[in-house]
């Protein structure tokens, strides 16, 4: 099952859950202003923007706890209807086949409940922020524009690699059960380490392209306070807004690459689930 089916198939499902979802970026998105409020009104003798950041706060707690509560059932639903069909579609494969398959679905599905959601409120939040940035200074709005164009770069270089290695890591998933079923210890050890040698490649590139993009992202963190506390910001809590809406898009810039190598690995299951014979080599 395509996830245009399952789409819409559940159409009125996805939809109450998206609108949980947005709601809680959009929430998310005020902390840092009402934090600087609250701050700024502490030290004035005041007490309402507290108050306000406490409410916001259960807010948050009550959107969450109804969405995540929703989605454990809603999803272990579709996990059932899309793995019922998954299986009729290759009746004639191998065991070992359906059992990778299988699991691979459930990466789908886990994508869906789990990273999807994430995904979204990082965009959000990378936006929100990028138009909250250029109302509070020009100059660290753009410097994040160069560092999000740099880090793409970063990532754009390495994807070829991302994608070959998940599909040689897919392909030897896929014969996991049959070289179980042999129950020769020799070549079971030989078929983990192949998995290993995939998943240590893929690690090791991840924390190369991780590093390069983090001391970017750094460089950008403290030239930000230089130019916020230069360019006359004279309250703690408006410098303080600024901070955290500076380090909240550094969170989201970072986010990003790593929802970029789940959809290239996701890209290649979604391949096989609907090529539905075996794609191995």
């Amino acid at each position: 099952m395509s996830p245009r089916k399952l789409f819409y198939q559940y159409k009125w499902r996805f939809t109450l859950t998206y609108i949980c979802i947005l709601g809680e970026a959009a929430l998310l998105l005020l902390f840092p202003w009402f934090i600087g409020n609250a701050i700024d009104d502490v030290l004035s003798g005041h007490f309402k923007g507290a108050f306000n950041l406490g409410f916001l706060g259960i807010l948050l707690l009550v959107v969450g706890v109804v969405r995540r509560v929703f989605d454990s059932r809603f999803y272990a639903e579709v996990y059932r209807e899309a793995g019922v069909t998954a299986m009729v579609q290759i009746q004639g494969e191998k065991v070992s086949v359906k059992t990778a398959r299988l699991h691979m679905l459930a990466e789908l599905v886990e994508f869906l409940e789990n990273t999807l959601p994430e995904l979204i409120n990082t965009l959000i939040g990378l936006v929100g922020v990028m138009c909250i940035l250029l109302l509070l200074n020009q100059k660290v709005f753009w410097g994040g524009v160069l560092v999000t164009g740099m880090v793409v770069v970063i990532y754009a270089l390495s994807s070829k690699k991302t994608i070959f290695f998940n599909e040689q890591a897919n392909d030897e998933l896929e014969r996991q059960v049959e070289v179980i079923s042999q129950k020769n210890t020799v070549k079971l050890g030989e078929h983990l380490k192949r998995m290993m040698r995939w998943n240590i490649k893929l690690s090791d590139l991840e924390a190369l392209n991780f590093s390069l993009s983090w001391i970017v992202a750094l460089a950008f963190l403290v030239l930000s306070i230089i130019v916020g506390v230069g360019d006359g910001i004279d309250t703690y809590g408006a410098l303080f807004a600024l901070v955290m809406y500076v380090f909240q898009y550094i969170e989201s810039v970072l986010q990003l690459p790593v929802f970029y190598q789940n959809w290239l690995r996701l890209h290649e299951i979604l391949a096989r689930l609907r090529q539905g014979g075996h794609n191995g080599s």
